[in-house]
């Protein structure tokens, strides 16, 4: 029996509003004309840098091109969930384009199909998908933009199948869709990390001292691998390529056996952990306990590299700073690519799909095969192979 549908209106106005929506619908579709007039957008998961880029192509496309009314949702879905929107006009996307985070606010916690409520000072899960549904239509949206990494698109994916018009943007610091080329925030990112090791050179080889960078990179090493590869690394640690911590040493003590007194170690916050039976574990937690956090593999590795070695060995962790600040050129224009196209799919009622970079072309690829496997570094790929030439060692 299909659930009966959360009812959201709760005030005279909202009725008011939602009468007046229908009505203007009704009148569109009888004489014919284009029935998209209002479109939403929202930013899910971790911030990025390029988001508010996206938000001003999606906006001032919607405007200037089409004449479409653009509702902001929120802190992603919890906007949507809440109601929680603005109206968005060219002038609130004016001077946004080189900003990091962005203006709606974001979530990463907030799946609306387990959406935590409070009852009687009790946190219960609810699956609320249905009171999107009811959200939506009764604020007249005709296409939602959907800007988020794998786990926002995977619901974007879900609320498609239930009958939202849904088109989605990649976006992902890790670069680990695998229906798209690249995903915007992943080239800042390495531009930031590797300014990290260009800096950690200096103090490394002032000190004769080992040098290990932590990244950011649960299941994919792409940052580590080319942010190691632009900086110079001595060793790239991926959760791709399983190491073992002696062939590290080996690899460190070699280098000072032939002169070299410092070294560089960049390593993803996933490599060597098992990602999965963390998170699995995080599942069986009670909603009101905290999730275990991934990390940490940085201080493990100089820990034990000090003690194989015994040179001293200090650890950066990059964490957060890797999400922040001004997205590079390439990324802003690749967001600013990403968000025109949105709106142009929204336009020729194409849903249920995510923009993708295809060689030099965005065009578009269905949202479930956008969400079903990560694009992970192949270990015998080119970039590890052309690491492995210049002699970076991988601890294999």
């Amino acid at each position: 029996m299909a659930q009966k549908r959360t009812k959201v209106c709760r005030s005279k106005t909202e009725l008011t509003q939602k009468f007046t929506f229908a009505k203007k619908k009704s009148m569109r579709k009888e004489l014919g004309v284009n029935m998209v007039k209002r479109i939403g957008v929202l930013t899910g998961g971790g911030d990025c840098p390029g988001l508010n880029a996206v938000l001003r192509a999606v906006v001032k496309t919607a405007i200037i091109k089409y004449g479409y009314e653009v509702i902001g949702y929120k802190d992603g879905y919890r906007g949507l969930v809440l109601n929680n929107f603005i109206k968005l006009k060219a002038s609130d996307v004016s001077g946004i384009l080189d900003k990091g985070g962005t203006i709606l606010g974001t979530s990463n916690s907030d799946n609306p199909f387990k959406f935590k409520v409070e009852k009687n000072g009790e946190i219960e899960v609810k699956d609320m998908s249905d009171r999107i549904i009811n959200n939506v239509e009764m604020f007249g949206i005709d296409g939602l933009v959907i800007i988020g990494g794998e786990g926002t698109l995977k619901i974007a994916r879900d609320l498609s199948k239930k009958g939202l018009k849904v088109v989605g943007v990649p976006k992902t610091i890790d670069n680990d869709l695998s229906a798209t080329e690249a995903t915007f925030g992943f080239m800042t990112a390495v531009d930031t990390a590797t300014e990290a090791i260009d800096k950690l050179h200096s103090t490394a080889e002032s000190h004769h001292r080992v040098m290990t960078l932590e990244v950011m990179g649960r299941y994919a090493g792409w940052i580590a691998l080319e942010a190691g590869i632009a900086g110079g690394a001595d060793v790239i640690l991926i959760p791709e390529i399983p190491y073992d911590i002696n062939k590290v040493a080996q690899k460190i003590m070699e280098r000072k056996n032939a002169g070299k007194g410092f070294s560089i170690v960049v390593v993803a916050e996933g490599a060597g952990l098992n990602i999965k039976e963390i998170e699995e574990a995080n599942k069986n937690k009670p909603v009101y306990e905290e999730p275990k956090q991934i990390g940490g593999i940085g201080n493990k590795i100089a820990e034990d590299i000090e003690k194989l070695t015994g040179i001293q060995t200090r650890v950066t962790v990059l964490g957060y700073l890797q999400r922040g600040g001004r997205p590079i050129p390439y990324d802003r224009i690749l967001s600013t690519r990403y968000g025109v196209a949105a709106v142009d799919l929204v336009s020729q009622g194409k849903f249920g799909l995510m923009v993708s970079l295809n060689g030099d072309q965005v065009s578009a690829v269905p949202l479930e095969d956008a969400v079903s496997k990560l694009k992970t570094v192949p270990p015998d790929g080119e970039l590890v192979n052309i690491a492995k030439s210049l002699g970076v060692g991988f601890g294999d």
